[in-house]
């Protein structure tokens, strides 16, 4: 077996919403299971809550998410961020994945020429998930 790290995003309650989103952006297949499902809450308030959702990829990529219950505390944001990367024939497709990342979101630093040479940029997202893109450069 191969170990593996793998972002795991936390909501308040729009975990499907915004998972569903990042499928649009990223493609793939998608598995949610609820609260409900799972028999982890005596809140009927929760019964349709994600417990866990999980978006993998044809070409590997893993997000993970769920919605926190009401009796924990959430801040959404914080100090973490996503990173997407990928070599220059990835271009086409990491472009795409910014473009619909950054729309609707606020875009920190346009994805343009980075000073290692890469294209970079960095945005925060509609669901307050902040993204890091690179895209890097054919050698020359």
């Amino acid at each position: 077996m191969t170990a593996r790290l793998n972002p795991y995003l936390g909501f308040r309650d729009n975990a499907r919403e915004a998972m569903e989103f990042y499928q649009s952006v990223l493609g793939g297949e998608l598995t949610t299971s609820t609260f409900a499902e799972f028999r982890a809450s005596d809140d009927p308030a929760e019964a349709d809550k994600i417990m866990h959702a999980m978006l993998v990829t044809e070409d590997g990529l893993v997000l993970m998410a769920s919605d926190t219950p009401n009796r924990m505390d959430f801040t959404p944001g914080g100090p973490h961020s996503v990173s997407l990367s990928g070599e220059a024939e990835d271009e086409a497709r990491l472009r795409g994945c910014w473009d619909r990342l950054s729309d609707g979101g606020t875009v920190t630093m346009p994805l343009g020429e980075s000073p290692w040479n890469d294209l970079f940029g960095m945005c925060t997202d509609r669901y307050g998930v902040s993204w890091l893109v690179n895209i890097a450069r054919a050698p020359q």
